[in-house]
Protein backbone atom coordinates (compact mmCIF):
# COMPACT_ATOMS: atom_id res chain seq x y z
CA UNK A 1 0.00 0.00 0.00
CA UNK A 2 1.17 3.33 -1.02
CA UNK A 3 1.48 5.99 1.91
CA UNK A 4 -0.27 8.61 2.33
CA UNK A 5 0.69 12.13 1.46
CA UNK A 6 -0.41 15.00 2.66
CA UNK A 7 -0.16 18.46 0.59
CA UNK A 8 1.04 21.75 2.36
CA UNK A 9 -2.04 23.30 1.76
CA UNK A 10 -3.10 26.67 -0.32
CA UNK A 11 -4.35 29.91 0.64
CA UNK A 12 -7.86 29.08 0.03
CA UNK A 13 -7.13 26.89 2.69
CA UNK A 14 -5.50 28.54 5.76
CA UNK A 15 -8.56 27.45 8.33
CA UNK A 16 -7.09 24.31 8.25
CA UNK A 17 -3.87 25.84 10.22
CA UNK A 18 -6.28 27.71 12.98
CA UNK A 19 -4.89 24.81 15.49
CA UNK A 20 -1.18 26.03 14.92
CA UNK A 21 -2.01 29.03 17.36
CA UNK A 22 -3.75 27.11 19.88
CA UNK A 23 -1.86 27.06 23.62
CA UNK A 24 0.18 23.44 23.27
CA UNK A 25 0.95 24.35 19.79
CA UNK A 26 2.72 27.88 20.46
CA UNK A 27 5.09 26.25 22.86
CA UNK A 28 5.99 23.79 20.27
CA UNK A 29 6.69 26.81 18.19
CA UNK A 30 8.18 28.52 21.03
CA UNK A 31 10.89 25.40 21.79
CA UNK A 32 11.42 24.90 17.93
CA UNK A 33 12.42 28.79 17.23
CA UNK A 34 15.05 28.54 21.01
CA UNK A 35 16.65 24.89 19.58
CA UNK A 36 17.56 26.36 16.62
CA UNK A 37 18.40 29.96 18.15
CA UNK A 38 20.76 28.06 20.61
CA UNK A 39 22.21 25.53 17.84
CA UNK A 40 23.04 28.50 15.57
CA UNK A 41 24.38 30.61 18.47
CA UNK A 42 26.67 27.19 19.32
CA UNK A 43 28.01 26.96 16.40
CA UNK A 44 29.28 30.17 15.67
CA UNK A 45 30.61 30.38 19.49
CA UNK A 46 32.61 27.25 17.53
CA UNK A 47 33.61 29.69 15.00
CA UNK A 48 34.65 32.36 16.92
CA UNK A 49 37.07 29.61 19.31
CA UNK A 50 38.24 28.52 16.10
CA UNK A 51 39.42 32.06 15.01
CA UNK A 52 40.87 32.80 18.91
CA UNK A 53 42.86 28.92 18.14
CA UNK A 54 44.35 30.41 14.56
CA UNK A 55 45.34 33.36 16.17
CA UNK A 56 46.82 31.24 19.32
CA UNK A 57 48.83 29.37 16.63
CA UNK A 58 49.95 31.84 14.51
CA UNK A 59 51.65 34.18 17.77
CA UNK A 60 53.19 30.62 18.78
CA UNK A 61 54.54 30.25 15.32
CA UNK A 62 55.76 34.01 15.38
CA UNK A 63 57.29 34.10 18.82
CA UNK A 64 58.33 30.55 20.25
CA UNK A 65 61.30 30.37 17.86
CA UNK A 66 63.08 33.91 17.95
CA UNK A 67 66.06 34.94 19.27
CA UNK A 68 66.25 35.82 22.64
CA UNK A 69 66.44 39.03 24.12
CA UNK A 70 67.65 40.45 27.45
CA UNK A 71 64.55 40.73 30.12
CA UNK A 72 65.39 44.55 30.78
CA UNK A 73 64.45 44.98 27.17
CA UNK A 74 61.41 43.24 27.64
CA UNK A 75 58.16 45.16 27.66
CA UNK A 76 56.71 43.21 30.87
CA UNK A 77 54.06 45.71 31.53
CA UNK A 78 52.56 44.41 28.13
CA UNK A 79 52.07 40.86 29.16
CA UNK A 80 49.94 40.12 26.05
CA UNK A 81 52.33 41.35 23.83
CA UNK A 82 55.73 40.04 25.48
CA UNK A 83 54.43 36.52 26.10
CA UNK A 84 56.07 33.48 24.51
CA UNK A 85 59.15 35.98 23.39
CA UNK A 86 61.93 33.98 25.00
CA UNK A 87 64.89 35.88 27.19
CA UNK A 88 68.23 35.93 28.86
CA UNK A 89 68.84 36.71 32.55
CA UNK A 90 71.27 35.66 35.49
CA UNK A 91 70.74 35.58 38.60
CA UNK A 92 70.67 33.13 41.53
CA UNK A 93 68.47 30.47 42.37
CA UNK A 94 66.38 29.99 46.03
CA UNK A 95 66.42 26.43 46.12
CA UNK A 96 64.46 26.51 49.39
CA UNK A 97 61.84 28.71 48.25
CA UNK A 98 60.65 26.38 45.18
CA UNK A 99 56.85 25.80 44.74
CA UNK A 100 55.47 22.33 43.14
CA UNK A 101 52.66 22.96 40.97
CA UNK A 102 49.94 20.57 40.79
CA UNK A 103 48.06 18.75 38.43
CA UNK A 104 50.08 19.01 35.29
CA UNK A 105 50.62 16.48 32.40
CA UNK A 106 53.07 16.13 29.85
CA UNK A 107 53.53 13.25 27.18
CA UNK A 108 50.81 11.38 28.22
CA UNK A 109 51.95 11.27 32.34
CA UNK A 110 50.39 13.14 35.20
CA UNK A 111 53.23 15.37 37.28
CA UNK A 112 54.18 18.35 38.14
CA UNK A 113 56.02 21.73 37.31
CA UNK A 114 58.72 22.97 39.52
CA UNK A 115 58.46 26.51 40.53
CA UNK A 116 62.01 28.12 41.59
CA UNK A 117 62.59 32.26 42.13
CA UNK A 118 65.55 33.33 40.46
CA UNK A 119 67.17 36.52 42.33
CA UNK A 120 68.35 39.06 39.64
CA UNK A 121 70.73 41.75 40.43
CA UNK A 122 68.53 44.50 40.41
CA UNK A 123 66.89 43.15 43.51
CA UNK A 124 63.76 41.61 42.17
CA UNK A 125 62.68 38.30 41.69
CA UNK A 126 62.06 35.85 38.43
CA UNK A 127 59.47 32.79 38.69
CA UNK A 128 60.90 29.97 36.88
CA UNK A 129 58.89 27.10 35.54
CA UNK A 130 62.00 24.68 35.48
CA UNK A 131 59.64 22.03 34.17
CA UNK A 132 58.00 18.69 34.44
CA UNK A 133 58.66 16.11 36.83
CA UNK A 134 56.35 12.32 36.31
CA UNK A 135 54.60 12.00 40.10
CA UNK A 136 56.63 8.87 41.09
CA UNK A 137 60.23 11.38 40.88
CA UNK A 138 61.19 13.97 42.69
CA UNK A 139 62.65 16.99 40.82
CA UNK A 140 66.04 17.79 41.61
CA UNK A 141 67.54 20.98 43.13
CA UNK A 142 68.33 23.96 41.46
CA UNK A 143 71.40 24.46 40.28
CA UNK A 144 73.88 26.74 42.95
CA UNK A 145 76.04 29.71 42.65
CA UNK A 146 74.90 32.15 39.23
CA UNK A 147 73.09 30.95 37.18
CA UNK A 148 72.09 32.33 33.05
CA UNK A 149 68.42 31.42 32.17
CA UNK A 150 66.67 31.22 29.01
CA UNK A 151 63.42 30.94 29.31
CA UNK A 152 60.32 31.84 27.57
CA UNK A 153 57.71 34.77 28.89
CA UNK A 154 54.29 33.22 30.31
CA UNK A 155 52.07 35.90 31.74
CA UNK A 156 50.31 35.12 35.29
CA UNK A 157 47.74 32.25 35.71
CA UNK A 158 44.55 32.77 36.79
CA UNK A 159 41.98 30.69 38.04
CA UNK A 160 39.03 29.45 35.51
CA UNK A 161 35.32 28.07 36.37
CA UNK A 162 35.55 24.42 37.85
CA UNK A 163 39.11 24.79 38.48
CA UNK A 164 40.70 24.14 42.11
CA UNK A 165 41.49 27.34 44.63
CA UNK A 166 44.59 27.88 46.56
CA UNK A 167 44.69 28.87 50.12
CA UNK A 168 43.81 32.81 50.39
CA UNK A 169 47.25 33.22 53.06
CA UNK A 170 49.98 31.55 53.95
CA UNK A 171 52.89 30.20 52.25
CA UNK A 172 52.38 28.27 49.38
CA UNK A 173 54.64 25.57 48.72
CA UNK A 174 52.21 23.57 46.58
CA UNK A 175 49.89 25.35 44.15
CA UNK A 176 47.53 24.67 41.30
CA UNK A 177 49.23 27.48 39.19
CA UNK A 178 51.37 30.06 39.07
CA UNK A 179 49.09 33.27 40.09
CA UNK A 180 51.65 35.92 40.25
CA UNK A 181 49.96 38.04 42.35
CA UNK A 182 48.87 35.39 44.78
CA UNK A 183 52.76 34.22 45.28
CA UNK A 184 53.82 37.70 45.99
CA UNK A 185 51.98 37.36 49.60
CA UNK A 186 55.43 34.64 50.25
CA UNK A 187 58.39 37.45 48.79
CA UNK A 188 59.68 40.64 50.29
CA UNK A 189 61.25 41.28 47.15
CA UNK A 190 59.15 42.21 43.90
CA UNK A 191 58.17 39.34 41.42
CA UNK A 192 59.02 40.29 37.79
CA UNK A 193 55.13 40.57 36.60
CA UNK A 194 55.50 37.80 34.23
CA UNK A 195 57.41 34.27 34.37
CA UNK A 196 59.17 31.92 32.31
CA UNK A 197 59.16 28.28 31.01
CA UNK A 198 62.92 27.32 31.23
CA UNK A 199 64.96 26.42 28.14
CA UNK A 200 68.07 25.97 28.68
CA UNK A 201 70.46 27.25 31.45
CA UNK A 202 74.17 27.54 32.15
CA UNK A 203 74.97 25.81 34.39
CA UNK A 204 72.53 23.07 32.70
CA UNK A 205 69.48 22.28 35.15
CA UNK A 206 68.78 18.46 35.87
CA UNK A 207 68.46 15.57 33.09
CA UNK A 208 66.21 14.07 32.20
CA UNK A 209 63.61 15.84 34.74
CA UNK A 210 62.99 18.49 35.03
CA UNK A 211 61.62 18.02 31.61
CA UNK A 212 61.28 21.58 29.63
CA UNK A 213 57.61 22.49 28.82
CA UNK A 214 56.26 20.78 25.79
CA UNK A 215 56.08 23.21 23.06
CA UNK A 216 51.94 24.41 22.88
CA UNK A 217 50.22 21.99 20.11
CA UNK A 218 48.91 23.90 17.33
CA UNK A 219 46.24 21.77 15.88
CA UNK A 220 42.96 23.85 15.15
CA UNK A 221 41.14 20.84 16.99
CA UNK A 222 37.59 19.80 16.00
CA UNK A 223 36.20 23.50 16.42
CA UNK A 224 35.02 23.85 12.74
CA UNK A 225 33.53 20.35 12.61
CA UNK A 226 31.35 20.85 15.76
CA UNK A 227 30.25 24.44 14.26
CA UNK A 228 29.14 22.35 11.01
CA UNK A 229 27.20 19.78 13.25
CA UNK A 230 25.71 22.31 15.44
CA UNK A 231 24.27 24.28 12.15
CA UNK A 232 23.21 21.29 10.39
CA UNK A 233 20.80 19.92 14.13
CA UNK A 234 19.45 23.55 13.64
CA UNK A 235 18.75 22.91 9.96
CA UNK A 236 17.15 19.47 11.22
CA UNK A 237 15.11 20.95 13.76
CA UNK A 238 13.42 23.26 11.33
CA UNK A 239 12.80 20.25 8.89
CA UNK A 240 11.36 18.58 11.95
CA UNK A 241 9.03 21.49 12.47
CA UNK A 242 7.83 21.33 8.85
CA UNK A 243 7.33 17.58 9.03
CA UNK A 244 5.63 17.57 12.40
CA UNK A 245 2.74 20.78 10.78
CA UNK A 246 2.77 18.94 7.60
CA UNK A 247 1.65 15.41 9.44
CA UNK A 248 -0.64 17.11 11.86
CA UNK A 249 -2.66 18.82 9.06
CA UNK A 250 -2.71 15.50 7.25
CA UNK A 251 -4.06 13.49 9.83
CA UNK A 252 -7.03 16.44 11.09
CA UNK A 253 -8.13 16.21 7.22
CA UNK A 254 -8.27 12.56 7.60
CA UNK A 255 -9.94 12.71 10.45
CA UNK A 256 -12.33 15.16 9.12
CA UNK A 257 -13.27 12.74 6.06
CA UNK A 258 -14.20 9.92 8.74
CA UNK A 259 -15.95 12.50 10.88
CA UNK A 260 -13.69 11.94 13.70
CA UNK A 261 -12.10 14.51 15.88
CA UNK A 262 -8.75 15.81 15.51
CA UNK A 263 -5.99 14.89 17.96
CA UNK A 264 -5.34 18.09 20.10
CA UNK A 265 -1.67 17.98 20.47
CA UNK A 266 1.36 18.17 18.06
CA UNK A 267 2.11 14.36 16.73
Amino acid sequence: MQPQRYPIPSLTSMSELRFLVRPKWIGFHLLVVAGIVAMINLGFWQLRRLDQRRDFNATIEARYDAPPIPLADADLGDPEAMEWFPVVVAGTYDQAASIQIVNRSQGGRAGENTLTPLHLDDGRVLLVNRGFTPLSLTAPAAPTGPVTVEGRLRDTEHRRIGQLSDPADGVLEVAQRVDIERLQEQFDAPLVPMYVDLMASQPPDGSPFPEPVARPDLSEGSHLSYAVQWFLFSGALAVGWVLAVRHSIGTRRVSAARGEAPAPTPS
